[in-house]
Formats: structure tokens, C-alpha cells, sequence
């Protein structure tokens, strides 16, 4: 299931978050994403018209992968997957999000913080997953002793990750992707600078290819 996510992360493990307002600006900024090099692009649930917006940029970007950040309830995963996502993505770890996904055929992504957490996604059958807050919760460090137990997961770091520290992240081997909002800052959004989102999708491409080549 997770085959063909992986495949698309392999040239460039990053995934960028959209913060959707509305659906034209929502397209723009996932294209100028994809104009940038990143072809998995995360749209979170965290606006009135967010569903709407995932609608959106599914139908209009069918060769990018898109899915759905912020998924904290079955229902939301319901409505993800009708909009068209690809991909389920959590804040944490709930078992009726993960059982609504792998119902749908989505590649689930939950987030864990804490050994207990990553033990109990372990048991539910999920070899990958979100690590969030990612800097709160210990950064690179925390990951190396997570993956020393738990050797045949892979995980999504998430949350406070930046072109500063993105290659310190990226040169674990555990880890299969970084995701972040820096990638589509809201300032640039907001001007309708599209280009300084392309500019940085295109900076973090080069940062993951230097490690991962």
C-alpha cells in the first residue's frame, strides 16, 4: 500500500503542508510546489473549507500525490478520502483513523511522540509513521532511539523542521520523509508570491539530494 508513496518520496523525501483558505489559492500554491520539484503534497484539515480545497487540488493536479494532513477523526478520514486523497496523515496515533484508511486503501501515516506511542502503531501493522512535534520531542536524537527498537519502521518527522536543519533529518536512515509548513510560508501566500514557494520547494529538493545521493 505504501509502495507507490514511497516511490514518489525516493527522489525527494519532503513533503510540504498547504494550509488551504481557499481553492484557487490552494491550486496555486501546490503548483507552484510541483514547479519546485515536490510531487507529494500534504493539504491539512485545518480550515472551514479545507475538504473543499482538497477536492480541488486532487481534481487539478492529478500527476502530484496529494493527501490529507490533520486527520483526527474517522469522519475527517471519511471525507478526505471522498475529496480524493491519497494519503491519510494524524497529529497522533487513533485507531478508528487508521482502521477508516486501510479500509480505503490509503497509506496512513499517524503521528507518535513517544516509544509507547510507536509501540502501539507497531501493533496495529503500521511500519510508517509521523513523528510530531518532531523538535519538541527530542529531534534527530529522539529518532535514533526510537529506530534502534523499532528497526523496520520508517518515519515522517513533522514539525519544526527547516531548510536549517532538513539534512540533519534526511541523514537517518529511519527516516523516509520530512514534512513542513516553511515550504509555503503564509506572508508569500498572502502577496501572491508563488514564486518564493517554488524557490523554496526547488532550495529543499537540492538539500535532499546532497544527502540522499
Amino acid at each position: 500500500m505504501n509502495e507507490l508513496i514511497e516511490s514518489k518520496l525516493g527522489p525527494c523525501p519532503v513533503v510540504p503542508l498547504v494550509v488551504p483558505s481557499d481553492p484557487e489559492t490552494a491550486i496555486r500554491v501546490a503548483r507552484a510546489l510541483l514547479a519546485g520539484g515536490l510531487e507529494v503534497i500534504e493539504v491539512v484539515l485545518r480550515t472551514d473549507a479545507a475538504i473543499e480545497c482538497l477536492a480541488a487540488v486532487a481534481e487539478s493536479l492529478p500527476e502530484a500525490m496529494i493527501g490529507a494532513g490533520t486527520v483526527l477523526s474517522r469522519e475527517h478520514a471519511r471525507k478526505a478520502a471522498d475529496a480524493g486523497a491519497r494519503f491519510i496523515v494524524s497529529p497522533g496515533l487513533h485507531e478508528a483513523v487508521v482502521d477508516e484508511s486501510l479500509a480505503r486503501g490509503l497509506p496512513v501515516f499517524p503521528g507518535v511522540a513517544t516509544a509507547t506511542e510507536a509501540q502501539a502503531a507497531w501493533n496495529l501493522g503500521l511500519r510508517t509513521m509521523k513523528f510530531f512535534p518532531a523538535s519538541l520531542a527530542g529531534g534527530p536524537a529522539m529518532l535514533k532511539a526510537l529506530s534502534s527498537v523499532f528497526r523496520d519502521v520508517k518515519f515522517m518527522p513533522t514539525g519544526g523542521i527547516s531548510a536549517g536543519n532538513l539534512a540533519d533529518y534526511l541523514a537517518l536512515p529511519s527516516v523516509l520523509a520530512c514534512g513542513g509548513s516553511w515550504l509555503t510560508p503564509g506572508s508569500a501566500i498572502a502577496q501572491g508570491n508563488y514564486q518564493e514557494v517554488t524557490n523554496l520547494a526547488a532550495e529543499a529538493v537540492v538539500i535532499a539530494k546532497k544527502i540522499r545521493d
